[in-house]
């Protein structure tokens, strides 16, 4: 009983200190946002007292909780949903039921959650997957790629390609009556960095290049070079992610190494030889001068970290780091930023250089938004903001896909 009443005291002071941070005051449901970060707060520090303390890794707590949230493939009136594998990769199929005489568009959404955590069963993802199939009468696509750190990078990359590529068979789009000329790939967070990811290197494959109409990306992370970008210094707190939870979710992707994250922290992970790639996540030339404020572009230190990470030089990690010719070649893009984020500029950057190469984008800037909430958009954590970004990104959808 003693341990309990510890443990409860605990809980309760730790809340008490985490309800007290301050939410921006243009958030709406202000006081719901509080207590949700609170509780994502707490879980995170659980998480790393578990860790330090050897009971349980970091991600496995997290993923404790993420499992909670999972699915059945429970088919309704308007909608078919089978979980099955595509290429051996796990995925949950959204069939619209009524007859359509024509052909339907199809989307493959790939779900966030830092690489480590997530399934595209979590409910969020299953109420969006279904209302988007129901709406736009499409073929819906989830997708259950490897997560890490059982399975480093490249491990998502190769299992979403794999999947696509499956999908975009012939035979295989005929079988769901799918117009292979009105196809879509989205996500939110790494789900979006896959979707920029793959829909790069599907428009350099000469087989599918033509095979993807558009992609959606909801407050993607496109880079890894520079740690301290105007967004993580001005969201270093959150709400929800903050920079430090990210940083230590972003490195986990690559290595249990404790040295990477302490010098991503410092923004001195980078090596000599990724001199010549800070040109394109330069933030003082991409970002409009609304979010420079008065911060100051500083490189990052390169050289700093013995270690030898190839992956931080690889545009699969961050997307942002291919040239003009290779971005002239994404197609229609939808991208959803969100104010109190840290990772808005990536987003913005990528906004501006699709644009300079004259790419088709479409940019949702949400002023009262921030990291994660299309997360929450059932009981008991329903938040208004989750809705808005879903209603906005299927509306985007129905116009244009």
């Amino acid at each position: 009983m003693g341990c309990r009443t510890l443990f409860f005291a605990l809980s309760c002071i730790l809340f008490a200190y985490y309800i007290s941070a301050p939410i921006p005051e243009n958030v709406e449901e202000t006081w719901k946002v509080g207590t949700i970060n609170a509780l994502v707060k707490m879980v995170s520090f659980t998480a790393t007292l578990f860790e330090n303390i050897g009971l349980m890794k970091y991600e496995e707590v997290l993923s404790t909780f993420v499992k909670l949230d999972v699915t059945k493939p429970i088919s309704d009136e308007h909608i078919t949903v089978t979980d099955t594998t595509f290429s051996g990769v796990p995925v949950r199929l959204y069939l619209p039921k009524r007859k359509s005489e024509r052909q339907r568009p199809a989307v493959i959404y790939l779900h966030g959650g830092a690489f480590i955590i997530g399934s595209c069963k979590n409910s969020a993802y299953d109420l969006l997957n279904r209302e988007t199939a129901n709406k736009l009468d499409a073929v819906v696509l989830g997708v259950d790629f490897r997560l890490s750190p059982q399975y480093y990078f490249p491990a998502p990359i190769e299992d979403v390609l794999s999947v696509v590529k499956f999908f975009l068979q012939d035979k295989i789009l005929e079988r769901y009556r799918v117009d292979p000329m009105r196809i879509c790939i989205a996500g939110d967070s790494c789900g979006a960095t896959l979707t920029a990811t793959v829909t790069q290197l599907l428009k350099n494959d000469p087989v599918f290049k033509n095979k993807i109409k558009a992609q959606a990306l909801i407050y993607p992370a496109l880079q890894v070079l520079d740690s301290l970008v105007p967004s993580q210094q001005e969201n270093e707190h959150g709400p929800l992610l903050t920079r430090d939870m990210a940083i230590k979710m972003a490195c986990l992707y690559l290595t249990r190494d404790e040295a990477l994250p302490q010098a991503m922290r410092k923004n001195q992970h980078m090596p000599q030889e990724s001199r010549h790639l800070l040109k394109f996540v330069n933030w003082s030339n991409f970002l409009p001068d609304k979010y420079k404020k008065n911060y100051i572009y500083m490189k990052p230190v390169l050289g700093r970290l013995n270690l030898s990470y190839p992956a931080l030089l690889d545009s699969r990690l961050s997307p942002l780091l291919v040239n003009d010719s290779q971005l002239q070649k994404c197609p229609l893009t939808y991208i959803v930023t969100c104010q109190y984020d840290i990772l808005r500029d990536d987003g913005l950057m990528y906004v501006t250089r699709l644009q300079n190469v004259g790419v088709n984008v479409v940019h949702d800037h949400l002023e009262d938004g921030f990291h994660g909430a299309l997360s929450f958009m059932s009981s008991p954590f329903y938040l208004q903001l989750g809705i808005r970004i879903k209603d906005k990104y299927i509306s985007w959808l129905e116009e244009n896909l």
